[in-house]
């Protein structure tokens, strides 16, 4: 595998394994997005979408990008934030061997990342409760962090899928190999409507959301959900990292690094909600300014101007109240071990740059919005003239009758 397009290559400090911290779920304010994300959409907008939509707006999903998830301090004097590399510049060679060799063609013989957006959001302390009662069925063992609950979860019933042998794959021509995650099949659910599987096969994904959605609030209708997918892998060869959208890691054990890790991807995969949202959205209203532009005023009805604020609105609440999803976790906070690795998926994910271009285009709406009630105002300004000139004409008129019924009065 060849590649000859920039990737990033940022070196940050070490995280180490933390003790849970548990604190109260939040509760979520936000208005609906379901009736704004699930509205009816034209006919040629259907044509053109698929079920789900895998993949967010990044170009990590293209270019081969590495992350080096950190295991040692930062070196003196390197900035983390401009450090970059391609593939030809990975010093290790087992890394760089492995970084050459995997493709897509691997994908289906590594275990798989997946993180699916299907709600506004989860009834967490429910789910909480669901996961312990169902502890013998399927060696649940649920511990909430903040906003985040995570647990191991066994399919052992007929939804489960034999795991893969742990030489399945070996891309050491020197005998060394690398190590199938056979053990430990994890899932991390968040408050704000995605969860995240590790090591779980796509049936078995399947079957987890099927019985996820007695718990989802504001569910998204199905041509709106999201997915982010990865692959892993478990190697003590040389240093975790990113690349081609494969996680390497040292310990598969540790689902402290997959918290870690796994907040960075459910943020990745809730953004591309609000991205397709904005696009929507500009798409839909693009007109509007151009008709401004032609006429003075926008061809529609007061009633049409205010639903259309109504929407508008309802997008911008539900991006900005969701502080959580375009900010560090609270509990980056309380286990600052924790955020090196955080920010150094974060950065793979290109999630600051999305938050800015994002933040852009609500500037955008936010314009169109002020747009709008600029013409709404015009409107009733109109209005209230129109009524203004009846009302004066009506005075003239029976002012008119009045002088008519003085002249006749003297006449007689």
């Amino acid at each position: 595998m060849t590649d000859n397009t920039s990737e990033t290559d940022r070196l940050l400090s070490p995280g180490t394994e933390a003790q849970p911290v548990t604190s109260p779920t939040p509760t979520s304010t936000a208005p609906s997005l379901q009736q704004y994300a699930s509205r009816p959409k034209s006919q040629s907008q259907r044509a053109s979408l698929p079920d789900v939509k895998v993949g967010a707006q990044r170009t990590s999903r293209t270019t081969h990008k590495l992350k080096i998830l950190p295991e040692e301090p930062i070196p003196d004097g390197i900035d983390v934030g401009d450090v970059y590399s391609q593939v030809n510049r990975i010093k290790d060679t087992p890394a760089r061997r492995d970084a050459e060799r995997l493709g897509k063609n691997q994908r289906s013989l590594l275990p798989r990342v997946t993180s699916y957006c299907t709600a506004g959001s989860y009834k967490m302390k429910d789910v909480h409760r669901w996961l312990k009662e169902n502890k013998r069925i399927h060696d649940s063992h649920p511990k909430l962090f903040d906003e985040c609950l995570y647990s191991p979860f066994v399919y052992k019933d007929w939804r489960g899928d034999k795991r893969m042998d742990k030489d399945l794959i070996r891309l050491d021509d020197e005998g060394g190999e690398i190590t199938i995650d056979d053990r430990h099949t994890d899932v991390f659910l968040f408050e704000y409507g995605v969860v995240v599987f590790w090591g779980f096969t796509l049936r078995e994904e399947q079957a987890f959301l099927a019985d996820l959605a007695k718990f989802e609030t504001e569910k998204l209708a199905q041509e709106d959900v999201q997915i982010e997918e990865f692959n892993y892998y478990i190697t003590k060869s040389y240093q975790p990292r990113i690349y081609n959208d494969f996680i390497t890691l040292r310990d598969g054990s540790n689902y402290m690094i997959k918290l870690s890790i796994s907040h960075a991807i459910s943020q990745s995969v809730k953004i591309s909600l609000f991205e397709e949202l904005v696009d929507n959205t500009i798409e839909d209203t693009q007109d509007i300014p151009q008709q401004i532009a032609s006429a003075g005023k926008v061809g529609m009805t007061k009633d049409e101007i205010m639903k259309s604020i109504g929407e508008l609105f309802i997008l911008r609440i539900n991006i900005n109240l969701h502080g959580s999803v375009l900010d560090s976790p609270e509990i980056m906070w309380a286990e600052p071990q924790l955020e090196p690795i955080y920010q150094a998926t974060r950065g793979y994910l290109e999630i600051n740059q999305r938050v800015a271009l994002l933040n852009q285009r609500l500037e955008v709406i936010s314009d169109l919005l002020q747009m709008l009630k600029e013409q709404l105002g015009h409107s009733n300004e109109e209005y209230l003239e129109f009524i203004v000139i009846i009302l004066v004409g009506v005075e003239v008129l029976v002012s008119v009758i009045n002088i008519i019924v003085d002249i006749i009065a003297d006449l007689k």
